[in-house]
């Protein structure tokens, strides 16, 4: 064991991390076995001893910053994360068949646990804080920045391609005037969003977007692309484009990553978001060529580090409401999802982007919005 416990300092030293050390960033051990765990099976081990309370760290954050900007993720590589590479590139694993698995496992968890946990709109994904402290008023920020970039008018028909909830469609409709359709593959999202605007121009489907009909003046996408993968891309643009009207605008909203990769963090694969994960701007761009014209790239994904903080804030404010249905693992496991993710967007390993893309190109140009 010892051993094991002087090679895993070894690499902590690179990010300034001590084993029992009195800092709020320093792992703290309760079992000797998490070592030859952590070499053993990389982020999957580290995740899951922290789930089964095998350390904790009083900053998990904090925690995750250090680890990313010292790029500690790549230096352990189990083999099982070879043999899990290996069959995310020779198998489509975002197929039709497979499409409706992502909102069964997370999408579908409860929806207590996101009213407790999001804004009122119910927006699960990255705010925009310009001069507040307010999530809901961050996220009605994000919404009118998308909204602004697409230069949503009265009357125009819209789709939303991974509308969650609604609330992104419920708030386009009252405030911009327009209708439309919002497609989702959870069976929670889809009931929610259909009596959140049930009284609105609004039609939302249970549906994959490749079975999307109709033709629109504006699309977006908002956190959705992290759901299709790589495989699928090209296939993903291709419908976007038979679907938007020639003068129209597709704004896509995804998270990004600074190179390309055909699988998902291990135990964000098995415990989060399955058969997910991040596109790069190549994969991205090679996606949309011959299919679109990029008008404006804006990346704002610093804002994720305070967004998932919030985040992590409002459940824990529920934890006694909560704990009626949730486990004491299933908070473990929810806290390291939130507070690692906000330690990778902060060291920048992850990025937000917003993409705005035109069919062939806006007659005298695109004007950029910032704010």
């Amino acid at each position: 064991m010892e051993t094991f416990k002087i090679k895993v300092q070894e690499l902590l030293d690179i990010a300034d991390i001590r084993i029992n050390g009195s800092r709020s960033f320093d792992m703290q051990v309760h079992n000797e076995r998490l070592y030859q765990c952590i070499l053993a099976e990389g982020s999957l081990g580290l995740g899951e001893s922290y789930m089964d309370g095998w350390w904790d760290c009083e900053s998990l954050d904090d925690f995750f910053y250090r680890i990313m900007r010292a790029e500690l993720n790549r230096r352990i590589k189990p083999l099982k994360e070879a043999v899990t590479l290996l069959r995310a590139m020779m198998l489509n694993l975002q197929k039709p068949s497979r499409a409706f698995l992502i909102g069964e496992h997370h999408y579908d968890i409860g929806d207590d646990l996101y009213q407790a946990m999001l804004d009122k709109h119910m927006i699960y994904s990255c705010a925009y804080w310009k001069d507040t402290s307010s999530l809901d008023k961050a996220q009605e920020q994000k919404l009118d920045l998308i909204f602004r970039k697409l230069g949503l008018q009265k009357g125009m028909r819209v789709l939303d391609v991974g509308c969650g909830w609604g609330g992104a469609l419920k708030y386009a409709a009252e405030k911009y005037g327009v209708s439309g359709v919002g497609v989702t593959v959870s069976v929670n999202q889809a009931r929610a969003a259909e009596r959140n605007c049930r009284d609105l121009p609004i039609d939302i489907r249970l549906q994959d977007y490749r079975h999307v009909d109709g033709q629109f003046d504006r699309i977006w996408s908002i956190g959705m692309i992290e759901h299709v993968g790589a495989k699928n891309y090209r296939t993903f643009m291709r419908v976007m484009r038979e679907l938007l009207k020639p003068d129209g605008i597709f704004l896509l909203h995804t998270i990004g990553g600074n190179r390309s990769v055909f699988k998902s963090d291990p135990w964000i694969e098995k415990y989060i978001f399955p058969n997910s994960m991040i596109p790069s701007l190549r994969q991205l761009s090679l996606a949309w060529e011959r299919l679109f014209v990029l008008e404006d790239l804006h990346n704002i994904g610093i804002n994720y580090t305070k967004t998932l903080e919030h985040w992590h804030r409002n459940v824990e404010q529920h934890r006694m409401k909560l704990s009626e249905r949730y486990s004491k693992q299933f908070f473990r496991m929810w806290r390291y999802y939130l507070l690692s993710c906000s330690g990778v967007f902060r060291a920048r390993n992850l990025n937000v982007w917003q993409i705005v893309l035109s069919p062939n190109g806006l007659p005298g140009g695109y004007e950029p919005v910032r704010q």
